[in-house]
């Protein structure tokens, strides 16, 4: 059967589900305030604990991308991200999920092929464009500093 690209959109706009985006932004709104929350709270605590201010930090980033790799293997970042959607991609524990996700599906093919190769997959374009950014913007600052 043949059908024209106009029909084709046509019948796909029809069977799309509908998204509410006002609603859809809120709950990313609230799940993504929630998480930077939760952030800012440990910092407080690590803090409180008498961590210095860059310690505090660095134990704060430590303990929000363990929380989201412990609670992607649960599947519970999964369930928080459909209610969420983008307010789940709050840098670090986006991230997190983003590197253990596939590694946690893909295990069964084992530890290089199947672990270590997907966990790559999605963090390797992030890890070399990162990299890639920080020298060039590192040069530019050498050259006019």
């Amino acid at each position: 059967m043949q059908i024209s690209n106009r029909a084709y959109q046509k019948l796909a706009d029809q069977l799309a589900p509908k998204s509410n985006t006002p609603v859809n932004c809120m709950k990313a709104f609230a799940i993504g305030g929630g998480i930077c929350v939760l952030g800012q709270a440990l910092k407080n605590l690590y803090l409180s604990l008498g961590a210095e201010q860059e310690p505090a930090a660095l134990l704060t980033s430590v303990t929000l991308i363990f929380l989201s790799a412990l609670l992607t293997g649960l599947g519970v970042y999964d369930d928080l991200a459909k209610h969420g959607g983008a307010g789940t991609l709050v840098p670090i524990t986006g991230f997190a999920n983003a590197v253990a996700a596939p590694a946690i599906e893909f295990q069964t093919e084992g530890w290089v092929t199947g672990l270590a190769v997907k966990m790559f997959t999605i963090a390797g374009p992030v890890i070399v464009y990162g990299t890639v950014t920080a020298v060039v913007y590192g040069v530019i600052y050498w050259l006019v500093a």
